[in-house]
């Protein structure tokens, strides 16, 4: 968009076709048009205009929503004596377009609230709103949705109001709660049962507990409270208004969580929450499953609420545990995803008891927990008509995968071999239908790992009789039974009798197309579990690997397999490793040496990332012990297989995924054989600088920093590896230096300082004595903005590292050296890099990054801390002290604070938390 300011007849146009254009190529021409308005100063202008026009909802809807992005985001662009003729504006236009669309008041609300909370001048606006709008009946629904949306926008991301503006504006509606809640309240007496108007009422009452702000005191009396449980146990109550009632009470209870300071309230919604079992089941009666889900969202929650106080006091007062046979009740419902939403709940109860380790609390708790796990074991039953394996991608087998973790998670409450004997004294009773079988072996798989394989008769009973299990079985049964061998690889290990009968027995499922994936990750257990036993069976091993394509497995079952082959492999005897390595590899490497032959005389190219992954596996698992003085015994084997490896890298060099797939197994390699490699060394860098230089694939970087690794402390290596950086380095920096080049590349800054950190710690001085440092550093710098977990944290370990290699006297001679040099880099770069982190750590990071950041600073302190205050001195009195709509940011006392706290600190988590606190005032 130019800089000229766009008709509105254009504007007009634009949004029309934005909505309606039939061809989607005029669509997405009116969005980037739009967009780009959006983020123009004519904004403003334009979608006030609109607004007045009132000309469609779809134009008030544009301009509704460029208002509220406006002030969240771009506020700072309006001098401050605009500030209250743009609320009079938008209170005017929200008055005027009240009736034309209920999306367009929320999106003039939300503008309106972000307004408030940024414009400091606008005192008590909660109090303006309400003596503004509250005696007319026509404007209540707009005003409850403003108050429904102040309070949740106090915290909103987007808004960096600072925590300064916010502690005051929570005061602010601290003190104005009562009057909301009271209006509220005569919203209901005079709409009466109006449905629209209590889902507005209940909304905008959650939103206020969520905030945290009501008296507790003054709500435990008040009478919403009572029409809350009142439309909660009506029969009657449509299912919007009972989301909404649910929510809210959801809302207060999350409210009081710190229980004993809220008693009075505490009480009321404890007391409150139990009458609702009646509601319950008659709303299990009239199979209304929307109310059911409700109803055990707000059981849940109060189990949340007064797990302390029913740990604490288990039966007495609020530790009544009636709120836990609340949660059983609708543990019985037939639909899994009722008792799918207190998982949480009995996970976060069973932490607590184990932390506790109490055994007379665990004998309270664990009747509760057995008849919860009876209940899941139920609900973890296939329909009696299902047909083949159990699916474990669709919603209910995602289902069973939690109900397996959470059984894991609390089955120390009951006892494992206690419980896994129970289980299979209900399989051995009668003859049960065959999905209860299932049902029951899914859960002892669950819990066959925990159970000690120390003389326990039922675990060696149970694996005597699955193997046995005939063919005929239901295949869903054989399945599972199957996962549950695999499971009891520790018992085949203590128990080599068992090793024969269960590898024939996986034998048996590999051969079968629906079952050949379980039994290979089966086998794969056997083999990492049982690898000495398992020695005598490599060449069955073997065989199978040769012809892994003739079974049905999927790619992550055949890598399974070849993964447990290998590591069986490495406890075959020295001389044997070699040859059998070899013929492992030997059906890949003719793959990959087929592929590359028909690519070469038909011109196409063939994926070879089957194979690639199949040898990158091998190489990871096979980590034979080594005889000292003696040669690698994979070193043979990885010389041979090189040249094919260099092809296929070389054939696939523009495709980013094959050359990612080859640098693997590389990696893999060279960490297999380690030292053995060093032949391969000047080959392998020729290869990567040269593809880096047309394809800069950050795989290649990667890959340097394990070659850096390895070889970083070998004299003769040095030079070599640093010419291998030098020339990586150079494009890299022009792809990053490009527009939006970090943001753009962030696997590529993640890879580079990997790089640069393994040469810090291998190899400091050759790194830091290099012309190529500075450039690192400033890039770095650059680079602490980015806002990408892996990257970013890259970055700051480099920097860490390397001002701590003049740090740590580690009694080696260079560290005189080490000092000096890292000294001038400081010397040279020292301000920037303190200026920039602050900056960084108030405007630019996530939360989650700022203990690296504080890492950095530490390390800088204590390398000079005379020269880190002044530079720290210098960053902060940088910051601006006053936001856009006239709060303080900042005071001087919480500057000077800051800055005392830091430069004071005994130890770097003094920092993390100094550090912490004050980007707050930024947030």
């Amino acid at each position: 968009m130019d800089g000229g300011k766009p008709s509105l007849p254009l504007v007009y146009q634009a949004v029309q076709a934005l909505y309606h254009d039939p061809d989607p190529a005029g669509k997405e021409r009116a969005s980037v048009w739009l967009g780009e308005l959006q983020r123009s100063m004519h904004a403003w202008e334009i979608s006030d205009q609109l607004l007045q026009l009132k000309q469609d909802v779809e134009s008030c809807y544009f301009a509704a929503q460029t208002m509220k992005m406006k002030i969240q985001t771009s506020f700072y662009e309006l001098p401050q004596e605009t500030h209250i003729a743009l609320r009079d504006s938008l209170l005017s236009h929200i008055q005027n377009l009240k009736d034309l669309s209920p999306i367009i008041v929320t999106q003039l609300a939300l503008a309106i609230a972000d307004l408030a909370l940024q414009m400091a001048s606008w005192k008590g606006c909660v109090h303006t709103l309400i003596e503004k709008y509250s005696n007319d009946v026509t404007s209540m629904p707009f005003l409850i949705e403003i108050l429904t949306v102040l309070p949740e926008e106090v915290h909103s991301r987007s808004l960096r109001i600072g925590s300064n503006r916010r502690t005051e504006i929570i005061e602010d509606l601290a003190f104005y709660s009562t009057t909301v809640v009271t209006l509220l309240m005569t919203c209901v007496e005079k709409s009466g049962s109006d449905e629209k108007m209590l889902i507005k009422v209940f909304r905008c009452l959650g939103s206020w507990f969520n905030l945290g702000v009501l008296d507790s005191n003054f709500m435990a009396n008040n009478q919403l409270l009572m029409v809350l449980f009142q439309v909660l146990q009506r029969d009657e109550t449509p299912t919007n208004l009972h989301e909404a009632a649910s929510d809210c009470v959801c809302s207060a209870l999350y409210a009081i969580e710190n229980v004993d300071t809220h008693m009075p309230l505490a009480i009321q919604l404890f007391q409150g929450v139990l009458t609702l079992e009646a509601a319950y089941h008659m709303a299990v009666a009239r199979e209304d499953l929307d109310k059911v889900l409700n109803y055990c969202r707000i059981f849940t929650e109060l189990c949340e609420t007064f797990m302390e106080i029913t740990v604490r006091t288990p039966g007495q007062g609020l530790g009544d545990l009636r709120i836990l046979e609340l949660l059983l009740i609708c543990a019985g419902h037939p639909q899994y995803e009722v008792v799918e939403i207190s998982f949480n709940f009995w996970y976060r109860l069973g932490e607590h008891l184990f932390k506790m380790s109490d055994p007379g609390l665990h004998n309270v708790f664990r009747p509760y927990i057995q008849r919860l796990l009876h209940s899941l074991a139920r609900h973890c039953q296939l329909d009696p008509d299902h047909e083949g394996i159990p699916e474990d991608t669709d919603d209910f087998g995602e289902f069973r995968m939690r109900v397996s973790d959470l059984v894991k998670d609390v089955i120390f409450l009951v006892g494992s071999a206690e419980c896994f004997s129970q289980l299979y004294s209900t399989l051995k009773e009668g003859n049960p239908p065959w999905e209860v079988t299932e049902a029951v072996l899914f859960i002892m798989a669950s819990i066959a790992k925990s159970v000690d394989p120390e003389n326990n008769p039922t675990l060696t009973e149970v694996l005597e009789q699955v193997v046995l299990l005939p063919q005929t079985v239901h295949l869903a049964v054989r399945y599972t039974s199957i996962e549950l061998v695999g499971e009891m690889s520790e018992l085949v290990d203590r128990h080599p009798r068992f090793l024969d009968p269960v590898l024939h027995y996986l034998m048996k499922g590999l051969r079968e197309k629906p079952l050949a994936s379980v039994a290979a990750k089966a086998i794969h257990n056997i083999c990492s579990v049982c690898r000495d036993h398992m020695a005598q069976h490599f060449q069955g091993l073997l065989d199978i690997a040769r012809s892994l394509d003739s079974f049905a497995l999927s790619t992550d079952a055949a890598i399974g397999l070849l993964k447990g082959t290998a590591l069986v492999l490495a406890r075959l005897p020295l001389e044997k490793i070699a040859e059998c390595l070899s013929d492992l590899c030997s059906v890949q490497v003719m793959a990959l040496e087929k592929l590359l032959s028909q690519d070469s005389s038909n011109g196409k190219s063939s994926d070879p990332t089957v194979w690639l992954d199949r040898l990158a596996v091998i190489f990871r698992s096979v980590m034979p012990f080594e005889k000292n003085g003696q040669t690698h015994p994979c070193q043979k084997v990885i010389q041979q297989i090189w040249p094919v490896l260099s092809e296929t890298l070389n054939a696939h060099q523009a495709d980013n995924r094959i050359v990612e797939r080859c640098c693997r197994c590389l990696r893999f390699a060279v960490r297999c054989v380690g030292k053995g490699s060093a032949s391969l060394l000047q080959p392998l860098v020729t290869q990567m600088v040269n593809v880096y230089q047309v394809y800069p694939h950050s795989c290649f970087l990667y890959l340097g920093s394990i070659l850096v690794d390895e070889y970083g402390m070998e004299e003769g290596c040095r030079q070599g590896l640093l010419d291998m950086l030098q020339a990586l380095c150079m494009p890299t920096f022009q792809l990053l230096e490009q527009p939006n080049g970090l943001r753009n590349h962030p696997d590529t800054v993640d890879d580079l300082f990997r790089l640069a950190t393994r040469f810090v710690q291998r190899s400091p001085v050759t790194l830091l004595s290099s012309s190529i440092i500075i450039h690192i550093i400033q890039c770095a710098i650059a680079a602490t903005t980015l806002d990408h977990r892996d990257a970013n944290c890259s970055v700051m370990k480099f920097v860490r590292d390397l001002i701590h290699t003049g740090v740590s006297n580690d009694h080696e001679d260079d560290f005189e050296v080490r000092k000096r040099l890292i000294g001038q880099a400081m010397g040279q770069h020292g301000q920037q890099l303190v200026t920039q982190l602050i900056h960084t750590c108030c405007f630019c990071l996530p939360s989650y990054t700022l203990p690296d950041v504080a890492e950095v600073l530490w390390e800088i302190m204590v390398f000079d801390r005379p020269t880190f205050c002044r530079w720290l001195e210098s960053a902060l009195k940088g910051l601006p002290k006053e936001m856009s709509g006239g709060a303080v940011t900042v005071t001087h006392k919480q500057l000077t604070d800051f800055h005392k706290q830091v430069t004071s600190a005994e130890e770097c988590k003094q920092v993390c938390w100094a550090v912490r606190e004050f980007t707050r005032l930024y947030r």
